[in-house]
This record gives structure tokens, sequence and C-alpha cells, in this order.
């Protein structure tokens, strides 16, 4: 049977298309700290060398605090053990959330809302069984860009789903499709083209700063990609996956004012050529 699970999610932010970091979907040790650098918007930045961050709850003296009762919420504690309340607006906001079941499937990028106290709440129904991945992105004024996770479970009848390989993906008469291939530990260029009816849309709206926004999840454990959008003409990110495999792909584009989110799925080197 299945059961829909409507929670609150306070206080957290992802790891998505905002910088060059990894988040993996099992508990292990501490990440070493980041070494940070000054980065135009579209340098490719190899990922940093060690355990990524993402992996566990608290970093940089950082900890994501998880309330759960009828309702489940979040605030970030910082070094001195109190809710964090000032945080570094990054792509237009100050708090990022990614939501994704282990199996790939969905996929949610929201933004919360912070009360006063350091709160961060928004609404938000889990309709189908299973564990879900919260990443978690956040700056706090004066403090390192950091990256947290947690799981949420969902109760019920849980029915995995699984993915094919698949380049295009059609969203409310919209196809949207992926050019480019990914190479394990080098950087490369993948390019999105998004057609309706027929034609393509050239008049894509902002959405967070950019024309698009990618997120990768490596699917054998949920590691976790930030994707850095090159100025271009066209919709163009680029990507450095640190292992082989299949990755789950999302982007998420805006068009006469309202957002909608593509899906992909590929495998290192396998090079794509849009269908």
């Amino acid at each position: 049977m299945k059961t829909g699970y409507k929670i609150v999610l306070y206080g957290v932010a992802l790891a998505v298309v905002f910088g060059g970091t990894w988040a993996v979907g099992a508990i292990a040790g501490p990440a070493p700290e980041p070494v940070e650098k000054p980065m135009a918007h579209n340098e490719h930045q190899a990922e940093p060398v060690g355990v990524p961050p993402g992996l566990s709850v608290s970093e940089n003296g950082y900890t994501l605090q998880l309330h759960e009762n009828e309702s489940i919420g979040f605030h970030i504690s910082g070094p001195d053990g109190k809710p964090v309340t000032k945080f570094a607006v990054e792509h237009e906001k100050r708090l990022h959330l990614i939501v994704v079941r282990r199996d790939g499937s969905g996929f949610r990028h929201v933004h919360p809302e912070m009360a006063a106290d350091g709160m961060w709440s928004i609404p938000l129904t889990l309709s189908e069984a299973g564990s879900y991945r919260v990443f978690a992105d956040f700056k706090p004024e004066n403090g390192p860009k950091t990256t947290l996770g947690a799981d949420v479970q969902v109760a019920g009848d849980y029915q995995p789903k699984q993915y094919a390989g698949s380049r295009t993906f059609t969203v409310d008469g919209y196809e949207v499709t992926l050019d480019g291939e990914l190479t394990a530990g080098s950087a490369s260029t993948v390019t999105i083209g998004i057609s309706k009816d027929g034609k393509p849309v050239t008049d894509l709206q902002n959405y967070l700063g950019a024309k698009g926004h990618l997120v990768a999840l490596r699917a054998a454990d949920l590691a976790y990609l930030h994707v850095h959008p090159e100025e271009s003409d066209q919709v163009k990110f680029a990507v450095q996956v640190p292992t082989t495999g299949t990755y789950r792909l999302f982007l998420d584009f805006q068009h006469e004012g309202t957002v909608r989110t593509a899906e992909f799925t590929l495998t290192t080197g396998e090079a794509g050529h849009g269908h």
C-alpha cells in the first residue's frame, strides 16, 4: 500500500549547479577542509581530492539538525551550537534544496523560507514509498561553503524504478535533448537543445541567474555533482564526473514563466549526438 507523506524541510540547501562539489548517499567519515579559490563562472574546476563534501550531516563545524515527529524539520547549527540565521545569497537564494529518491526518481529542487530563529521550512509531499536523499548546500555569512546530506524514509510499498539510457525527454510539450558525453576524470561539455511543436525554443528565461541548471547523480550511490553553466549563446554545461558509471541528470529550465525539469540517463564514455 502506498502511503503519502507530507514533510516540512527546514534549514538546508542543495549542492546542485552552484559550485563544484559532490555528495555521496552513504555516511562516511568527515570531509577534509576544502581549498577555495576565486573561479570564473565558466571555469572548469577539478574536483577536490579526498572524501567529497555532503557525505555526512556535519562538516566545517556546521551540522544539519533533523527533527522528526509528525513532520520533518531542519536547521543548521553553527560552530557555537546555535542555529545559523545569516546566509550568503548564492544564485539568487540563501538556501537551495534537492530531494531525490535513492532509485533516481522523484527529483525536487525547491527553496525553503527561513524564520527569524533559523528554522527553514517548505511544504513538500512525498507520495511514493522509499528512502529519499536530501542534499544541502549553503554558505553562512563569513563562513565556508558547505554541503550536508541526510535521508528521509517514507513508509509503504516500495516499487523501485529502472532507467534505461536516454538523451531525450518530453515535458509539457517541450522536447529536450542532451548532446555530449561524460568522461571520467576530465572535464567535458554537454549541450542542451529545447524545442516545442517542432520549433527550437530560443527565448528561455533566466532561472536562478542562468539559462538552465543541471544536476548529475551517480546511479550506484547518488554521488552528487555540481555542474557549471558555460558562457554561450547555447545552453551548455561543464561537467566533470570522477568515475566511470551511469549517471542520472536533471535539467531545470524556465520558459513563459514556468520552471520545468527534464531527466536523462547517461553512462560514461558513451558519445551522444542528440537522439
